[in-house]
């Protein structure tokens, strides 16, 4: 299987790889991640054990499920790769209804979240930065440059895409920068000096404290904040180490004690800045973090 791009989602907090499949045009999700979901089950090895035993029932019920299921090549958590059962988008609506409760009919109501909406349209464009040569050239650090990010994620999609808000907004009690300031607020933002890491965290926690659009500001300041890291630093935040939780924890921290969010931040910083699955990792992430709990 040629050209695969790797997602990785997510469900109560738990991962569920995922492989694209270029050839054919699909994606191809983890039985064995999707199995530990709807056991609760941490460990891999009663994990497997369950998917061996209802492998075995299906089968034995000819089970077309059995049949439609591929092994592919999957990372895991000592770093190597092994071959892993692996089920299309129609497979994986099949396996959940093997599993009674409520629980599998909120997964299904979740892994069966639409790449037609919003969310879905912009995830699926924030993978295209990869590929593209508009990333090389946004403006790094600047208004601008963020407002370039926020049009190309949300273009199309909302009409205020790259657009400065004009209105005042607030999310869990906290209000961000009255709108009538923001345009200059922004240019204070924008001159801060961004040349060691603890000046770039500051400059990305002012630029949330703004939050200059109506909608998609996180996504698109974790992006901003990556392309300001990489071109002084050579290095980018691996998302993937930092977990929902201690993000948002810090994050609501952040403007009057950035301390914890500089550790987080610096802790998770990696040199693979040319790697395409350490980017589409973090795009899965930076979209987890605005899910609705």
């Amino acid at each position: 299987m040629s050209n695969v791009k790797i997602s990785i989602r997510f469900f109560d907090d738990r991962e569920v790889r995922a492989f694209w499949d270029e050839q054919n045009a699909k994606w191809w999700f983890s039985v064995l991640d999707i199995v530990s979901v709807l056991t609760d089950q941490d460990d891999y090895t009663k994990t497997r054990n369950y998917w061996k035993y209802l492998k075995a029932k299906l089968k034995k019920e000819n089970n077309e499920l059995v049949s439609a299921t591929t092994q592919l090549k999957l990372l895991a958590s000592d770093g190597k790769r092994y071959l892993t059962d692996m089920l299309d988008y129609r497979g994986i609506i099949a396996l959940g209804k093997e599993f009674p409760g409520k629980k599998a009919n909120r997964f299904i109501d979740w892994f069966t979240f639409s790449n037609e909406s919003i969310d879905g349209k912009s995830k699926i464009k924030a993978y295209a930065l990869f590929e593209s040569t508009f990333i090389d050239n946004i403006e790094v650090g600047t208004t601008k440059g963020l407002q370039q990010i926020h049009a190309y994620l949300f273009g199309g999609l909302y009409d205020f895409a790259g657009q400065i808000r004009q209105k005042n907004i607030s999310k869990g009690g906290f209000r961000f920068a009255v709108s009538r300031f923001l345009g200059e607020t922004l240019k204070q933002i924008e001159s801060m000096p961004e040349t060691t890491f603890d000046e770039i965290v500051e400059k990305y926690v002012e630029m949330n404290i703004a939050h200059p659009f109506m909608e998609g500001n996180g996504r698109s300041t974790r992006i901003w904040l990556d392309l300001m890291l990489k071109k002084q630093f050579k290095k980018c935040v691996d998302w993937s180490k930092i977990s929902k939780r201690e993000y948002m924890s810090a994050m609501m921290l952040s403007p009057t004690n950035n301390s914890v969010l500089k550790i987080l931040l610096n802790n998770a910083l990696t040199t693979k800045i040319n790697d395409r699955e350490m980017f589409m990792k973090g795009i899965d992430y930076s979209y987890y973090y605005e899910e609705n709990d």
